[in-house]
């Protein structure tokens, strides 16, 4: 009796370890600059412009301060909204 109570209870328990479909691995999410580096070189070769050259070297250069830029600009954000939440508390 006692073996199939505990059976009992830790079969929900072990349910839980189970999947079903394709596993995602979220651990490793791959690196910001891995994933924009082929899009950049992709729009900057676009215009037929070859690695090396100054057009491309411009362009990379506006990308890369574009970039930057929209980092400025949501981690301002995020700052601000940090504030707001601490300098303005809802309090029921």
């Amino acid at each position: 009796m006692r073996p199939l109570l505990a059976l009992l209870l830790i079969a929900p328990m072990l349910a839980g370890c189970l999947e079903r479909g394709p596993t995602v691995a979220a651990d490793n999410p791959p690196a910001p600059a891995a994933l924009a580096a082929p899009d950049d070189d992709t729009i900057c070769r676009a215009n037929n412009t070859e690695r090396g050259s100054p057009a491309y070297i411009t362009c990379r250069r506006e990308r890369d301060a574009a970039r930057a830029k929209s980092e400025a600009r949501a981690d301002r954000a995020q700052r601000n909204l940090g504030e707001q939440m601490l300098n303005n508390p809802v309090r029921p």
